[in-house]
């Protein structure tokens, strides 16, 4: 049997999530842009519930172009507030829209998201070698550092155990338990890694 984190061995939705994208470094800016979206609805929730409504969140973000989510109107939140293959909190869907505005702000400023984002690493995905999940903190000061950032942009639901998760979802820190099977190629991507 394949030794994963044991965070990510109940289900082969996880499984999959783990094997292909926790811990990979990410530049490309809209799927940046879905993680962020995806991260923040999880607030309060099981990432097992965020996986299993990813469909539904593509479905309704149009693809994650957070130029289109920008744009969204009340009208359109009003009718994803109906779908169940959302998280159908009013918070986080309004809150969405705002951070996708304040996304195209930063994106502007600083050339792309990606430019932005990875400052708060310095450029590089952070190397840990943790032995097992209990090693792995809430939150760090980069954490803490890229969320009040974050809302001083005008993002809401990025607090810095939501910008910690983030920060391993987009591989800006490798998180793998060093007898996991993704954690020696994952450390390969990051030693690889340039923005």
């Amino acid at each position: 049997m394949c030794q994963r984190c044991a965070w990510a061995q109940a289900t082969e939705l996880e499984q999959e999530y783990h094997d292909q994208v926790w811990g990979v470094p990410q530049t490309d800016d809209q799927q940046l842009f879905e993680y962020l979206i995806l991260e923040s609805a999880q607030a309060g929730l099981s990432w097992r519930t965020i996986l299993q409504k990813r469909p539904g969140y593509s479905h309704q973000y149009e693809g994650f172009d957070p130029a289109t989510v920008a744009a969204f109107d009340q009208n359109k939140i009003e009718q994803m507030l109906l779908d169940p293959g959302i998280v159908r909190n009013r918070l986080k869907v309004e809150s969405s829209v705002r951070s996708a505005q304040a996304f195209l702000e930063l994106q502007a400023k600083h050339g792309s998201f990606a430019n932005y984002i990875w400052q708060f690493v310095d450029g590089q995905p952070v190397q840990n070698s943790r032995q097992s999940l209990s090693e792995v903190p809430a939150e760090t000061e980069q954490s803490k550092a890229m969320s009040k950032a974050l809302k001083k942009a005008g993002m809401n639901f990025v607090g810095p155990t939501i910008c910690y998760a983030y920060m391993q979802a987009t591989g800006m820190v490798n998180d793998h338990e060093v007898s996991c099977l993704r954690y020696q190629p994952c450390s390969e991507l990051g030693a690889q890694f340039s923005l």
